[in-house]
């Protein structure tokens, strides 16, 4: 029933589309560009996709209309990529580990303490090996990267007592993404991990059904989630990088000069919302603390060390170590 009504859903957009397709003032045929984000319109994810689609538009001289929709108004993130997938014109928000799920060694950008930093992050997607993945996801899966150099900031552990050695999350039950990258790299540093959905999060501390949290300023802060945790550890074991996909076969209706403007549009909003993220996650975290959140800067190295059998588990080790290889980083 529910692969009958994703069809549907296709088939409406797809005639919304058509019927949307026209001819501007110049004569030239335009084309319409749905994004979505599960995210709100107050979020800095948003902020940037506003700002992309109005670049796009004035670029495009009108040629190409982008509009941007946030709290998952055009459905959930899976349902929204297959949308994408069989031609709707939609671009979604999205990460390395659901990347992970069509090309498995994407995930890795995901695990535990791969990188250290939003530059690491960028030179892997510089790497040829990210233009592998990139190439695979095109021809065969259907999904275009328009960019992949947005972010969210570091993740750090939230919970009612600080985080100093990985031992101290032994018994404490934790929410994270339910991706395997995520789950194992958590369970590695010896919590249970959980996955919910984040609206959930608060009440979840708050009644004792989870005992905490990871996850990065910029979301903490708006959900108040320093309302209901006494610390924040700041680990920074994921980097939560993000990226602008759409359908290949939407995509290829573009003529070329649109589709390098969408390209390099992206990418470049891309860059600077990276800059609005790790500027607005130094504010929320001095807000946190004026509220009365204690953070905490434990020494890395023995989560670093604990993670490693979540490498071993799920076969990244080779992969990593070529990777580190292409942007001259040592372990």
């Amino acid at each position: 029933m529910k692969k009958v009504l994703i069809v549907l859903l296709v088939l409406f957009i797809g005639m919304g589309f058509v019927m949307a397709a026209g001819s501007s003032e110049t004569g030239k045929e335009t084309y319409d560009l749905k994004i979505s984000t599960s995210q709100t319109e107050q979020s800095l994810i948003f902020k940037a996709y506003d700002t992309f689609a109005k670049r796009v538009n004035e670029k495009s001289e009108g040629r190409l209309n982008v509009s941007v929709f946030a709290s998952s108004q055009l459905g959930n993130d899976e349902d929204v990529i297959e949308q994408a997938i069989q031609g709707a014109g939609i671009a979604v928000n999205t990460d390395p580990a659901r990347m992970g799920t069509y090309v498995n060694e994407m995930g890795i950008l995901m695990m535990g303490f791969f990188a250290d930093n939003y530059d690491e992050c960028l030179q892997v997607t510089q790497t040829e090996t990210f233009a592998g993945w990139e190439a695979e996801l095109a021809a065969e899966h259907g999904i275009r990267v328009l960019a992949f150099n947005f972010y969210d900031g570091p993740r750090h552990f939230l919970t009612n007592k600080p985080i100093n050695v990985p031992a101290d999350l032994n018994g404490l039950t934790i929410r994270t993404i339910g991706a395997p990258v995520c789950i194992e790299s958590i369970a590695a540093m010896g919590a249970t991990p959980l996955a919910m959905a984040w609206g959930e999060v608060y009440n979840g501390i708050q009644t004792k059904a989870i005992d905490g949290a990871e996850a990065q300023n910029t979301s903490t802060y708006p959900s108040k989630l320093y309302e209901v945790v006494d610390y924040m550890s700041k680990t920074g074991h994921f980097q939560l990088l993000q990226g602008l996909i759409c359908g290949e076969k939407w995509f290829e209706t573009l003529p070329a000069d649109l589709q390098n403007m969408l390209i390099q549009t992206a990418r470049e909003v891309g860059a600077e919302s990276a800059q609005w993220v790790l500027e607005e996650a130094d504010k929320a975290e001095a807000q946190m603390v004026k509220a009365g959140l204690t953070v905490g800067n434990p020494d890395l190295t023995p989560f670093k060390v604990a993670v490693e059998a979540a490498y071993q588990k799920l076969g990244y080790l080779d992969l990593r170590n070529e990777i580190y290889k292409e942007i001259g980083k040592t372990e």
